[in-house]
C-alpha cells in the first residue's frame, strides 16, 4: 500500500467516522477539502478494502464504519507486510516499517491486547513496542515475530 492510500484510507475513515456520509459524492467532496482527488473507481475500491459498510435508515442510508473486528481483519493482512525488521535491547522493542506504515503495524499489535505489551508508539517508519516489564521483552519481541510470520500471506 503506498503512503498516499494509507493516507486516504486513514481520511476515509476520519470523515465516515465524524458523520453521517449519504453518498461516494458525499465522500469525494469531503475529501478534496482534505486535499485527496480520488475518482469514483478508486473510492469504491477504498471502500471495499475498508469493509464500509451501508446502512439503511428510514431518513436515508449512510456509511458507516464495521466493527473493530473488521479492522482487525484488514490489519491482519496489511501488517505483516509492512514490517521490515524486529529489533530490541533490554527495555524496548524497535518495530521498522515501510515508510508511514507504523501508525498501522502499531495500531494492529494494540488490537492484539498482549497482557504482556503496555503500549506502542508511532512514528513514520519506526515503532516502540513497551513491554509491561523489562524481563518480558524476550518474550514480546518472540511474539510479535509470531503474530507477524503467521499472518503473512
Amino acid at each position: 500500500m503506498t503512503v498516499e492510500k494509507h493516507a486516504r484510507h486513514v481520511a476515509i475513515r476520519a470523515i465516515i467516522g465524524a458523520g453521517t456520509i449519504a453518498s461516494q459524492d458525499d465522500l469525494r467532496r469531503e475529501l478534496r477539502k482534505k486535499g485527496f482527488t480520488v475518482t469514483q473507481a478508486t473510492l469504491s475500491r477504498d471502500l471495499a478494502e475498508l469493509a464500509v459498510a451501508w446502512v439503511a435508515a428510514p431518513t436515508g442510508g449512510h456509511y458507516a464504519l464495521q466493527p473493530q473486528a473488521d479492522e482487525a481483519r484488514i490489519l491482519k493482512s496489511l501488517a505483516p507486510v509492512q514490517v521490515t525488521a524486529v529489533a530490541a535491547n533490554e527495555a524496548v522493542i524497535v518495530v521498522r516499517t515501510l515508510p508511514g506504515s507504523a501508525s498501522t503495524v502499531g495500531e494492529y499489535i494494540d488490537l492484539q491486547n498482549s497482557p504482556d505489551i503496555l503500549g506502542t508508539v508511532a512514528g513514520d517508519n519506526t515503532l516502540l513496542v513497551i513491554p509491561v516489564a523489562v524481563r518480558k521483552t524476550a518474550a514480546v519481541v518472540k511474539y510479535l515475530k509470531t503474530i507477524f510470520a503467521e499472518n503473512e500471506q
